[in-house]
């Protein structure tokens, strides 16, 4: 889409050219129900969002989101990383399979899986533009029963290994991260730190263990560790996702004086 070549219509193309098929292309980006696409130019406004991104935003209209940028639309630390990787691709650095949840401003965190390309019109990188991919939607493994195994015990109660996955799936570890990839995206690694994460989210909300015992819990070296990984994936540190996770019920009474 980004790096169509121009034509004059002298090959017998009729003057089809990647301005021509731009209204066409975002007319089928509309019809993405789990797919969020989004172009951005180069200061990091929005300049084209689907109706999945309008959503997924937080948003009711294009209106709402066009003309935004990052930190408008969803939470700080996770704006900061978009921004990030945007500054790549500008660079001319193209982003692909980058597992990451995305998280409105007080919505829920999605897991996606992220491409990121530049935009160039006569040499120079004028845009980004980017597709995330809800991984929710790739659980199709009627190809490969024994990975339906693999993904419960990946939604299980504690941290599996790679190695314990894959003689679940009676393969080795490189085998099933490509069968793995092939059917939800995700590699091995991605899939465990999906799952970690996930596990983690549902500790911090759920339960009143200490920190320390959430990272041991779900598989990670220490608490700094996972504190770290946490806070970049899912914007904001573990003490702060569990007092927002808590139901006013059972949030703390503070006196004013």
């Amino acid at each position: 889409m980004s790096d169509l070549p121009e034509s004059d219509g002298s090959d017998g193309s009729g003057g089809l050219d990647a301005a021509t098929m731009g209204p066409a292309l975002l007319a089928l980006l509309d019809g993405l129900t789990a797919t969020m696409f989004c172009a951005k130019d180069a200061s990091g406004r929005y300049v084209a969002v689907n109706p999945t991104f309008v959503r997924r935003a937080g948003q009711t209209s294009r209106r709402a989101v066009l003309g935004h940028r990052a930190h408008d639309l969803f939470v700080p630390d996770l704006a900061d990383r978009y921004v990030e990787q945007d500054a790549r691709v500008m660079a001319g650095q193209e982003l692909r399979h980058e597992l990451e949840l995305i998280r409105s401003l007080g919505g829920a965190p999605r897991w996606h899986l992220t491409a990121k390309l530049p935009v160039r019109a006569g040499g120079q990188v004028i845009g980004v533009v980017t597709m995330s991919q809800d991984v929710d939607d790739a659980r199709d493994t009627s190809a490969f029963p024994r990975l339906a195994q693999v993904l419960e015990r990946l939604d299980g109660t504690d941290a599996p290994t790679s190695a314990e996955l894959a003689t679940i799936a009676g393969t080795t570890p490189a085998v099933l991260s490509r069968r793995l990839r092939r059917i939800t995206g995700l590699s091995t690694s991605q899939l465990l730190l999906r799952a970690r994460i996930d596990r983690a989210a549902h500790l911090l909300t759920t339960t009143t263990t200490p920190l320390a015992r959430v990272a041991e819990l779900t598989g990670f070296y220490d608490q700094a560790a996972f504190s770290r990984q946490f806070a970049r994936l899912a914007g904001e540190t573990p003490a702060l996702f569990r007092r927002r996770g808590r139901p006013a019920s059972q949030q703390p009474n503070v006196t004013k004086t």
